[in-house]
């Protein structure tokens, strides 16, 4: 729980401070054995800090807010309102001098360095796996391989941030290490530095745990979504799922899909494309995770400026049984959930070769093709129908079905989240011109 916040909200609200200290001290009690009289000097502290930095207006230490909120808006949850986010954020950046950036809406960035390319990715551990910190380890430390390879590069070190609230157990920390080495290990991929870190130091209690696992990896040729071409063929590997589907096996009680999920097909595939060097003819790659299928089409349409056709039955057919049957039961779209199949656009000419660099190694089929125009569509039935992502993705706990996929008034909220894009980007180019004063 975020002390600090909370003491602020309690404060806006205009309650008197005697009560907002009681009750601090009261939240305090619920986790820390300490007493009353300790409880309460940790209180009159929290107050006091709290009270020292609300609302600050200055410039460049506080913020305007936007009056949007992150999950009214959908950030993180991979559909519409979290694309709108990112795309914000790359225009925050701005053009970059790399190779590939934030404004190309791939997973990961690249910069030439004499012939070659540096690759870096970074992910962040799935937040409902706190509980469940090798898992959490060993899904991230997939997610960031994955997002260099289909990128056509060869990982060559991982790092970890980990931070975890003041009341967490400290055998969560060499857990979650443990899940990440165990991929380390197998791909051949050191992790080599990292960061260690309380969540909001003594403001928040709690047990909670989040952190990321970055990776940097080396490229000849560069495979990103802006080469897509139109007469692609689109190809697409089995999928069991990563820390999605694991999050929504345990909080539907059903463990045994779990085990579906940890695996490194996915990463044995794409080593076996780079080593062969196929990987060559191959235009884009990427893994099926943002909001599942429905949003990397989407990203990919509008990123390399072509239309996506895509057959249902052929995507269906890839989904691993186990998942697909837990999706189905639960009433969640397999096609808007996170099934970390790779996807492998490329030209006619070099299918058979990609299936012949798999065969064994992971089931693979075309689930589709590259058109002129833009969007996405899917063929239902033998009926095309119109391919986008919902406003999130498809809910997959029980607590993501009451909030639902939908949001109201989104093209307001979209209005407010473009002011606040641009006051950062005006912001941004202030303190620029700051730090280039002689």
């Amino acid at each position: 729980m975020d002390l600090e916040g909370y003491t602020k909200n309690l404060t806006r609200k205009r309650v008197n401070r005697k009560e907002i200290k009681e009750k601090v001290a009261e939240r305090i009690l619920e986790f820390k054995d300490i007493g009353r009289e300790k409880a309460e000097e940790l209180a009159e502290a929290i107050l006091n800090e709290s009270e020292a930095t609300l609302d600050i207006e200055d410039e460049f230490i506080g913020y305007e807010k936007s009056g949007v909120n992150m999950g009214e808006f959908g950030v993180g949850s991979r559909g519409m309102g979290d694309f709108y986010v990112h795309e914000k954020i790359s225009e925050v950046i701005g053009r970059t001098s790399a190779e590939i950036d934030s404004t190309f809406l791939d997973d990961s960035g690249a910069v030439r360095v004499d012939k070659k390319y540096i690759v870096v990715s970074v992910d962040g551990m799935h937040s409902r796996l706190s509980d469940f910190p090798f898992l959490a380890g060993f899904h991230v430390t997939r997610a960031t391989l994955r997002d260099i390879y289909v990128m056509g590069a060869r990982p060559i070190a991982l790092l970890s941030d980990i931070h975890l609230a003041d009341d967490g157990d400290v055998t969560k920390i060499f857990d979650h290490i443990a899940g990440i080495s165990s991929v380390s290990e197998v791909m051949g991929v050191p992790l080599i530095t990292g960061s260690t870190l309380r969540i909001g130091g003594d403001m928040v209690i709690g047990d909670r745990m989040t952190g990321c696992v970055g990776a940097v990896g080396i490229a000849e040729d560069l495979t990103a979504r802006i080469d897509a071409e139109p007469g692609d063929v689109i190809l697409m590997t089995e999928g069991a799922g990563g820390g999605t589907i694991s999050t929504a096996a345990l909080y539907y009680d059903e463990r045994d899909v779990v085990t579906e999920t940890l695996n490194v097909k996915f990463l044995k595939a794409c080593d076996a494309l780079i080593e062969s060097g196929i990987v060559k003819k191959i235009h884009a790659m990427t893994d099926i995770t943002n909001g599942g299928i429905r949003g990397d089409a989407n990203e990919i349409a509008k990123v390399a400026g072509v239309k996506l056709v895509f057959y249902e039955k052929k995507i269906r057919d890839l989904v691993n049984k186990k998942v697909f049957d837990l999706l189905e039961r639960h009433k969640i779209d397999y096609l808007g959930v996170s099934l970390d199949s790779l996807l492998i656009i490329c030209p006619e000419d070099a299918v058979l070769g990609v299936k012949k660099v798999l065969n064994g190694k992971i089931k693979i089929d075309e689930i589709g093709r590259v058109e002129g125009g833009e969007g996405s569509e899917i063929v239902i039935d033998e009926e095309r129908e119109e391919f986008v992502p919902k406003f999130r993705e498809s809910p997959y706990t029980p607590i993501k079905k009451i909030v639902g996929e939908y949001s109201k008034n989104s093209d307001m909220m979209r209005k407010k989240v473009r002011i606040a894009a641009d006051r950062a980007i005006k912001k941004k180019e202030k303190m620029i011109g700051i730090l280039r004063r002689p």
